[in-house]
């Protein structure tokens, strides 16, 4: 990772492939670090925020726990621009984009809080949203850390209301001392505010060394953090921690990538890949020298 200054950062990219198809993203990814206000729907008497951005086939990127959807932001252009499709893609004789849509989970970024317990509750949030904002059948959907749970549970639950599945750092179900960090962290919360979190999320997040040269990003991070409903972080850390879906996942017949960094301690690589061998359709790609 490489800081630009006070309002932007940028990462290398590696080439984001789904199943039957490639969308690489240019070298650098430049992430802005300066608030801007998002448009807001309501599902179920809920506020959610969300950002739309391209035409054409759509695609919906669920955030981590750690983030909103504001992390996907500078990733937008380079996925919803035209691409070379058809018989003969070199040739360019046919374009094709995306309409790439982001949503806030409940409780983070504006999206109002709600109630919710498991992580099929935010699945079936999600598939509500889904309708309300007139996402197609066609839609593919990636999901990331907690976004890949509820993808997960998504494609369980509503897998007719899509197409295709990507999932990056997840797993069907953790071990009982990887439940504890979890519920350690909505302990704190419930007790004291998200300050409690703060050091441990931006550690979980960002190598030390990195860390250490790039306050502003850090800074930014943090403050997007702090900003996040404490009761519904809580509830989600503990949804995380009674999840269990190793035998309803073999019901998936969504097309399906399971990406995982090699590297990644909280949804190891082995246990990434053993998801990918649960249900029919599924490949797993591991992405080296990446942790979670």
């Amino acid at each position: 990772m490489l800081a630009l200054g006070h309002n932007v950062w940028r990462v290398r990219y590696l080439t984001f492939v789904s199943p039957n198809c490639s969308m690489p993203i240019s070298e650098f990814i430049e992430f802005s670090t300066e608030a801007t206000t998002m448009p807001m729907i309501q599902v179920d008497g809920l506020q959610v925020e969300y950002t739309q951005t391209g035409a054409g086939a759509d695609l919906l990127l669920l955030h981590s726990l750690l983030t909103e959807l504001s992390v996907f932001e500078q990733v937008l252009p380079a996925l919803a621009a035209s691409r070379p499709s058809g018989v003969f893609p070199s040739r360019g004789i046919e374009t094709s984009g995306r309409r790439v849509t982001c949503i806030n989970l409940p409780g983070f970024g504006a999206s109002e809080p709600a109630e919710f317990v498991s992580v099929a509750d935010y699945a079936d949030h999600v598939a509500r949203t889904m309708d309300a904002l007139k996402l197609a059948a066609t839609t593919d959907v990636f999901g990331n850390g907690f976004g890949a749970f509820v993808a997960l549970e998504l494609a369980i639950r509503h897998g007719m209301r899509f197409r295709r599945l990507l999932l990056a750092d997840t797993v069907a179900v953790f071990s009982e001392p990887a439940r504890l960090p979890f519920r350690g962290m909505a302990e704190k919360v419930r007790a004291n505010g998200m300050q409690a979190v703060l050091d441990t999320a931006i550690g979980r997040m960002f190598p030390p060394d990195f860390a250490a040269s790039n306050s502003p990003v850090i800074e930014a991070r943090r403050r997007a953090l702090a900003a996040m409903d404490p009761q519904c972080f809580a509830r989600a850390c503990l949804a995380l921690a009674g999840m269990d879906l190793s035998s309803r996942a073999r019901e998936i017949r969504n097309p399906t990538l399971v990406l995982c960094g090699a590297l990644d301690q909280t949804t190891p690589a082995p246990l990434a890949r053993e998801l990918a061998g649960l249900f029919p359709g599924a490949r797993y790609q591991e992405i080296a020298g990446s942790g979670h």
